[in-house]
């Protein structure tokens, strides 16, 4: 007979093999790493002798389960903001957040919490994508979990590299140094195509190419996703990405919810992996991913949790109920995807998703000994039948919870005992863990209370000031006025003619005047006499943050303003709504002929404006210009005025700075 470390006896064994055998009085014998024996008690009794024989009965023993996508270290900023579309919740939190507070100490504490809630949820093996992805691995293996481990590599300025190739090469040094070892497996994760370059993501296959590692990547899980594809690539993003040739790779595609007919069979026939993630997609409104059309082309579909930011959570049996549940739901079939198969997605395939399953996913001899048992004499598993083999998957899919996970091995070491961690200082974690979160609150709070750090934090904005004298008056002739100006012999320098959509966001801030303009400025081009909208035009966005503080005002309401920050606007107006998410909005939409002049060897702006919406509000003369001193200023507002004279125009004390004051008026 054989010795071996430990045998587990007793218990229904559930070994999601080739032939997906279940032994009712089943054993698994681990030796090291290995399992050395599976199969009826007695039978396995014969072949093996062990010191450390465990009671299984009651309980039933199953291969480690597999959370094929996540981002472990997130488990620090679960709860940080919820109920957000996916790019606000990105974009405007979780990055700049993670650019503050991401290092190699957020990375290590993150991932021991996370393993230790992993762990206690039947979580063997965990695929991630994050940055310091070094400081990952380093926990992962300390604690004895297994990992798939992705590197992430961005086309901006990530918490770990100030530029993709310094990304890129990060990444090449993560793998040359952890290739081979016996638990973590080093992935190349370049996040996502719209965070990604043609020349990013050709530069990240050769990389996992080279030295035959995974490519971890999210795609298509939004349908704003796939249309920003089709605008941006001409094609949707699995096959955008397959015509870089990423395909050539081990590929584990995240999400794949709003995946195209024809890009089905380009993931079946490329070998790769999917993880879906129900929780996730359902908290983020991201839409039901095709999971039945995938594994019916043949590809295996894992299940995740991905990150305990989005989710907020790493349990497994919470996802593995949520993706037999989502088909059937979503068909009217309640056969559709039956527990037997949904469990497979938990654990062989899984693995296979990951490119794994020659050596875990199964209670196979031969395959590392991560093995999980599940206590199932609690009221809520109570009574168990055994009509068929069928019946253990029902109890495991629809009826055990994560606090039934009782032991857990990985790579024969045993990591819990009788849900006890024994490789993690689960009270030190967490108390390393809330000072973090104390430190992340005090900063959110010193954001959120500022329109101009909320602003900064999503980028782009110049912290710097600006000061313009301007003057603005009613017309009632806006042709008579413009007919004066190419008269008056005042030289012209540039003139354009473009339609303009200005949204105005108040808050209640204490601050008078205090607001945010996003503008879509459509300037057209060719014929400038022409008003169709979206005929021959040339867009552009701009975010300004105006605090409407005015220094001084001059004779004939000439006044000089300041505190202007000005930015591209690189999202929707949808999103900047949804991350201000201001107290009052107002639109004005306006047709304006700019006009740069030189007037006595001084340059100023006079913008001739017919306001469409609201209506009513009728033609402005608007004339500026920009000034960086008093003496310069107080010179400027004397000339300001004497333009208008020239054209014949008088200002009146009835309109101040923005047109934003005559439309609230108007709304009363």
């Amino acid at each position: 007979m054989r010795a071996v470390d430990t045998l587990l006896v007793g218990g229904t064994v559930v070994t999601m093999n080739a032939k997906r055998d279940v032994f009712e009085a089943g054993a698994v014998a681990m030796r090291g790493p290995h399992i050395v024996a599976v199969g009826p008690v007695d039978r396995v009794r014969q072949l093996v002798t062990a010191d450390n024989v465990i009671d299984c009965t009651g309980q039933i023993v199953i291969p480690g389960l597999v959370n094929a996508h996540t981002h472990a270290a997130m488990t620090l900023l679960r709860g940080l903001v919820d109920d957000l579309r996916l790019d606000v919740w990105l974009l405007g939190y979780m990055m700049p957040v993670e650019r503050e507070f991401v290092g190699p100490d957020f990375c290590d504490v993150g991932t021991r919490l996370a393993c230790a809630e992993m762990l206690l949820s039947g979580v063997t093996t965990f695929n991630d994508m994050y940055y310091f992805e070094e400081e990952v691995a380093k926990a992962t293996a300390a604690v004895g979990m297994r990992g798939v481990l992705g590197q992430t590599i961005l086309k901006f300025p990530s918490p770990d590299a100030p530029s993709y190739d310094e990304g890129l090469a990060r990444c090449r040094q993560f793998i040359e140094t952890w290739k081979g070892h016996e638990l973590i497996t080093p992935a190349v994760a370049p996040h996502a195509p719209y965070t990604s370059t043609d020349e990013i993501l050709r530069a990240a296959t050769a990389l996992a190419l080279e030295y035959d590692v995974p490519i971890h990547i999210h795609l298509s899980e939004t349908a704003l996703e796939v249309q920003d594809s089709m605008r941006d690539f001409g094609a949707p993003p699995v096959e955008y990405t397959h015509t870089l040739g990423l395909f050539d790779a081990k590929v584990i595609a995240a999400h794949c919810v709003h995946l195209r007919e024809r890009e089905v069979p380009l993931l079946a026939r490329s070998g790769a992996g999917v993880a879906h993630n129900p929780s996730s997609n359902l908290k983020l409104a991201s839409g039901f991913a095709p999971v039945l059309k995938m594994r019916a082309a043949g590809i295996p579909v894992g299940i995740g949790t991905d990150g305990p930011a989005s989710n907020n959570d790493l349990d497994m049996f919470e996802e593995v109920r949520l993706a037999s549940f989502l088909p059937k739901a979503t068909t009217g079939d309640p056969t559709a995807l039956p527990a037997h198969e949904v469990f497979a997605m938990a654990t062989i395939e899984g693995a296979r998703a990951l490119h794994l399953q020659q050596v875990i996913g199964s209670l196979e001899v031969g395959k590392f000994a991560d093995v999980v048992v599940v206590d199932a004499q609690g009221p809520h598993v109570t009574p168990r039948y055994h009509l068929g083999a069928g019946n253990v998957y029902g109890t495991l899919v629809y009826s055990s919870k994560s606090t039934d996970v009782r032991h857990v091995w990985v790579h024969g070491q045993r990591l819990l005992d009788d849900r006890r961690l024994l490789t993690i200082d689960l009270p030190e974690v967490h108390a390393r863990a809330l000072e973090i979160g104390d430190r992340v609150n005090a900063f959110m709070a010193a954001r959120e209370g500022s329109l101009l750090n909320k602003t900064v934090a999503i980028g782009g904005f110049a912290q710097q000031e600006t000061y313009e004298i301007q003057v603005k008056l009613h017309v009632d002739d806006i042709e008579a006025v413009e007919a004066q100006l190419r008269e008056s012999g005042i030289e012209i320098t540039r003139r354009s003619v473009r339609q303009q959509f200005d949204t105005y966001f108040l808050f209640d801030s204490g601050i008078e005047n205090r607001y945010l303009r996003y503008r879509e400025d459509n300037e057209l081009i060719g014929d400038e006499n022409s008003e169709r909208v979206g005929l021959n035009v040339r867009p552009s966005y701009t975010l300004t943050l105006m605090e409407g503080i005015y220094e001084r005002e001059y004779q004939d309401s000439v006044i000089l303003s300041r505190s202007r920050y000005t930015a591209q606007a690189t999202y929707s107006l949808r999103f900047y709504r949804e991350y201000f998410t201001p107290k009052h909005e107002f639109e004005i939409v306006k047709w304006r002929a700019r006009y740069r002049v030189k007037f006595e060897d001084t340059e100023f702006a006079i913008n001739l404006d017919r306001i469409t919406r609201p209506q009513g509000l009728g033609a402005f003369v608007e004339a500026k210009a920009r000034t960086w001193s008093a003496s310069d200023a107080e010179r400027k507002a004397r000339l300001v005025l004497k333009l208008l004279r020239t054209l014949g125009l008088s200002p009146s004390r009835d309109l101040h700075g923005d047109y934003l004051g005559l439309v609230r008026k108007q709304a009363g």
